[in-house]
């Protein structure tokens, strides 16, 4: 009986990681998808001025020409900016995923061999992996900030 409980205590103790693990990917699918969105915005962008100095080339641009090709430029430049957001925020989960899973595995290692003391080790790491949770939150609600600037600009809303 003692070895069932004993047995029970290790699953509840890496059930912890194990969520955050789940809870990290579910950030990450989030993330990824956005970052697939911005980088194909920043693409279109990129084309429409492409075809627009292709279109007009040889010949002054009008005023409503140019405050165009300044507004692309200027989403393509806030769009890179805003995929360096999303880069650092996967990378945060990837991370945190990472001290998750090395929670889980010295939390079975400290059951197997319990002549090794690695219960500070274990606490640090996770919450190491929580910090980077933090840092990924974070740079996703700076993301989100940037993405209703971007369309500011590019509608031109003044509050």
């Amino acid at each position: 009986m003692n070895e069932n409980s004993s047995i029970v205590q290790i699953i509840q103790l890496m059930l912890a990681p194990g969520i955050m693990i789940s809870a990290c990917g579910l950030l990450l699918l989030a993330m990824n998808n956005k970052y697939s969105l911005v980088v194909n915005r920043v693409r279109l962008l990129n084309e429409e001025r492409r075809r627009f100095l292709i279109k007009n080339s040889g010949r002054d641009f009008g005023y409503e020409e140019n405050i165009r090709l300044e507004s692309i430029s200027q989403q393509i430049t806030a769009l890179l900016i805003r995929v360096k957001l999303v880069r650092n925020a996967v990378l945060a989960y990837t991370i945190a995923i990472a001290f998750f899973v090395l929670t889980s595995l010295f939390i079975g290692l400290q059951f197997a061999s319990v002549k090794i003391g690695l219960t500070e080790l274990i606490i640090t790491i996770f919450l190491m992996g929580m910090i980077s949770v933090l840092i990924g939150i974070i740079y996703a609600g700076y993301e989100t900030k940037k993405g209703y600037d971007i369309i500011r600009l590019e509608v031109k809303i003044d509050e």
